[in-house]
């Protein structure tokens, strides 16, 4: 083999050997600031889980809602349950296929604020199935973010046949005709370990797997190094 194959090989190696390593140091990097952010959610969200409850927020704090600053905080709200429009929005569930319960809940100033009473089952399905809440009401719960996007292989939302698969707060009020709504809702506490809907439902562990994938991704990187040190000492050899 002539010379200069060996020093168009090598630097074909060297090439590939540094994108590599940029490629995997990235990865790794932007696992770290991953990391960072969910250790920062799970500290946030445990904070405001086991708080006292505040009161929801009304019209005039709606605008500033955020999920960093508002998601999971645990709030509480009077109101009387509009029954007749509820939604039902499939989930799994410890049921095995269940359904989300959301009813609007009109508060004394008129302004609605949805309540995700928790999950049934395919057999509490029915409205009928079921003793619904009247009169007023206090509800406590987890103030959550509206779900306005869909997720990787989900079924999109059909409003027109009142269907839907994610909880997209205002698709819901506006096909149901519904002014004045908080553009946020609220996961119901539990309030009976036995009925249904079955509140306290809210997913508030997050798996969190950032440090293993940086370690994975910073020790390709490494090996991808390793490997142009190898190539590296080869051909000199050959060339020495």
């Amino acid at each position: 083999m002539t010379t200069e194959i060996r020093w168009v090989r090598l630097g074909i190696a060297t090439v590939l050997a540094a994108a590599f390593v940029a490629l995997f140091m990235s990865l790794g990097i932007w696992q770290v600031h991953r990391l960072h952010w969910k250790l920062d959610l799970i500290a946030r969200v445990d904070a405001r889980v086991a708080a006292e409850p505040v009161p929801a927020p009304g019209p005039a704090d709606w605008a500033g809602i955020t999920r960093e600053g508002d998601e999971y905080r645990h709030v509480e709200v009077d109101g009387t349950f509009m029954n007749e429009d509820e939604v039902l929005i499939y989930t799994p569930s410890m049921f095995g296929p269940g359904y989300w319960v959301l009813t609007p809940l009109k508060r004394d100033d008129g302004t609605i604020v949805m309540i995700n009473r928790g999950v049934v089952s395919e057999e509490k399905k029915s409205p009928d199935s079921r003793v619904a809440p009247e009169g007023e009401q206090h509800i406590t719960g987890l103030l959550r973010i509206t779900e306005d996007h869909g997720y990787l292989f989900s079924q999109k939302d059909r409003p027109e046949d009142g269907v839907w698969y994610r909880r997209d707060i205002a698709s819901i009020t506006k096909t149901k005709g519904l002014e004045n709504a908080a553009p946020y809702f609220i996961d119901q506490d539990l309030t009976d370990p036995e009925g249904f809907p079955r509140g306290g439902q809210t997913v508030v562990k997050f798996r969190n797997s950032h440090l293993s994938y940086a370690i994975t991704w910073f020790s390709m990187a490494a090996l991808s190094l390793v490997g142009w040190v190898v190539v590296l000492r080869q051909e000199l050899k050959k060339r020495g």
